[in-house]
């Protein structure tokens, strides 16, 4: 073991001022004690001149950590007298050419136009992969169709398993609650007026062409959507989207194709679950409200409700179904491999998959508005 000098700065006064370095300035000599206090008081003394001639040639041995301190001391900036050994110059040159460091400029809210061209910015941009998400899922399906031997059939039914059946408790619960409130609302006013019959009327019609459906795709979007964002995001964060490429499984064929197809099963068996549930609801709270029993309601539902509106809730399954899957998709591929990107892109596929429902129910109230009513 070498027994090192401590680093020390040594003024030498006269007409043009000079500093001296000396010494092993290394981690492990700068660390001893005192040594970086008597370094510091040294610098302390010395006029802020740029005519300070530096002498460092003297210096045993230097590592990045005693360069930087001195780099520090010249303010981060070569003085204009200094003269170096050969074997340390290239220590300030990488240190040079380092400094200064520059952080990307954070993120500021600009004036209002600024703001709305980035939102439109990014707009553009979730569409144009959205539809490519839509195009690139139409060549998976044919190529499905070509060869269904070879299909994600483990997939498509595992995702069946988690999106569809695992949410049957959840929509039983909040279908037969609404179906109660439903049921005592109506019978409240219909019995103002006497039309207590014309309850089943109001219960059919509402719950199979429009809260059945529309209660099961909100549920199966914040509870299956969000999984599925987030089951793609963390595969984004962990990498296994990459490796999947590096080992030529497409995620189209493997990831995205096996979630629509179970949202597009599953959602349809969802809406006649949770308007059976809802209507059970609804019956259990006119028969204590209004008298109205089962066996009544049971037999006066087919004829009042036509077939057309079963099949209106089940096409609304499907395709609410399907937006579900594609919206959940898209943002977990977009998810960036960091945790907040993650929560980021969890929240939004929950919102748009909720307005997306929304407006494609409003789409199918204009296409089928008078289909269903006798």
């Amino acid at each position: 073991m070498t027994n090192q000098q401590p680093p020390a700065l040594n003024i030498e006064p006269g007409t043009h001022l000079a500093v001296r370095a000396v010494g092993s300035w290394q981690v492990n000599a700068l660390a001893q004690s005192g040594v970086m206090k008597s370094i510091q008081a040294t610098l302390h003394r010395l006029p802020q001149s740029p005519h300070i001639a530096w002498d460092l040639t003297q210096i045993a041995s230097l590592d990045h950590i005693g360069a930087q301190l001195l780099w520090n001391a010249w303010g981060k900036t070569r003085p204009q007298q200094l003269a170096l050994a050969d074997d340390h110059r290239d220590i300030f040159n990488r240190i040079e050419r380092s400094a200064p460091l520059r952080l990307p400029p954070g993120r500021r809210d600009g004036p209002l136009g600024r703001r709305l061209q980035r939102w439109l910015h990014d707009l553009a941009g979730h569409a144009y992969y959205f539809v490519g998400l839509i195009g690139q899922l139409t060549i998976d399906m044919g190529s499905f169709l070509m060869r269904p031997q070879r299909g994600p059939w483990k997939e498509i039914s595992a995702n069946v398993f988690h999106i569809g059946y695992r949410a049957l408790g959840i929509t039983a619960l909040v279908a037969f609650l609404i179906g109660v409130v439903l049921s005592y609302l109506s019978a409240q006013q219909l019995h103002t007026f006497g039309a207590d019959v014309y309850l089943v009327n109001i219960l059919g019609m509402s719950i199979i062409r429009e809260l059945g459906p529309m209660l099961a795709a909100i549920l199966v979007a914040g509870r299956s959507g969000s999984a599925i964002t987030a089951q793609l995001g963390v595969m984004r964060v962990t990498e296994e989207l990459d490796a999947m490429l590096v080992m030529g499984m497409p995620h189209g064929y493997r990831l995205i194709l096996p979630r629509v197809l179970a949202l597009a099963i599953s959602m349809p068996l969802l809406v006649i679950w949770t308007d059976a549930i809802a209507l059970v609801g609804g019956m259990t709270a006119a028969h204590l409200e209004l008298g109205l029993s089962p066996s009544y309601f049971l037999q006066r539902l087919p004829s009042v409700v036509p077939l057309l509106n079963y099949w209106i809730g089940l096409g609304k399954g499907i395709v609410f179904g399907m937006l579900i899957a594609l919206v959940a998709c898209h943002f977990g591929l977009r998810v960036k491999p960091n945790t907040e990107s993650l929560g980021q892109g969890t929240t939004l596929s929950v919102v748009t998959a909720i307005t997306a429902v929304i407006l494609a129910d409003a789409v199918f109230a204009i296409l089928f508005k008078g289909v269903g009513f006798r």
